[in-house]
């Protein structure tokens, strides 16, 4: 009975180990630290895989992962923790993506996942699961237990300020690139500010 248990965990949630790995080092935005909190979420899902009920090994193993997760950024980073969801900030009527989407399609790679690791966690683990993980509003729902509107405003909003940190770096790039025209000095007036003449006037 119990090698059929471990067998059913294993099949169940073996498989979802590197997607568990991936958010929490996004979460946490630390390597080492997601490995121990990922081994620890493991732990949870063995522990409590008489629980389980579904066919999503992989969003109830996401679950635990967010959650132990969290738990670890407010226990050891306060300020880290989520933001209260606001209807009217987080208004779904606000949902435009297709150019933000489009933008972001454009950018490299290494700089996406810079940008990504700086949204707030919110936001950041919402991208992971959507963008990265690709997974459906409905499995990240079921993971995180928020209304899928929720999940649209915020995926809308971390899309705008990927894209918004985007078009920033574009600027600043394009500002750089331009070559430095020194002001130009007549020649005329350069002579008599250095010439005897135009010291005495000045002493006048």
């Amino acid at each position: 009975m119990a090698g059929a248990h471990l067998a059913n965990f294993e099949e169940t949630v073996i498989p979802h180990l590197n997607a568990a790995y991936n958010l929490a080092r996004w979460i946490t935005r630390d390597s080492y630290d997601a490995e121990d909190l990922a081994q620890e979420s493991y732990i949870k899902a063995f522990r409590f895989f008489d629980g389980f009920r579904g066919v999503d090994g992989r969003g109830w193993l996401l679950a635990i992962v967010r959650n132990t997760c969290l738990t670890w950024l407010h226990k050891t980073k306060g300020s880290e923790t989520p933001q209260t969801f606001d209807e009217r900030i987080h208004s779904v009527a606000c949902l435009d993506t297709d150019t933000e989407r489009k933008l972001l399609e454009t950018i490299d790679a290494g700089l996406i996942q810079k940008w990504i690791a700086e949204l707030p966690p919110e936001y950041r683990e919402i991208v992971v699961m959507r963008e990265l993980e690709e997974m459906s509003y409905k499995e990240i729902a079921d993971a995180t237990r928020l209304p899928i509107g929720t999940i649209m405003s915020r995926l809308s909003r971390a899309r705008k300020r990927l894209a918004t940190t985007s078009k920033d770096a574009r600027a600043s790039r394009a500002s750089c690139s331009k070559p430095h025209r020194p002001k130009s000095v007549h020649l005329a007036e350069s002579s008599a500010s250095l010439s005897p003449e135009g010291e005495s006037r000045h002493r006048d």
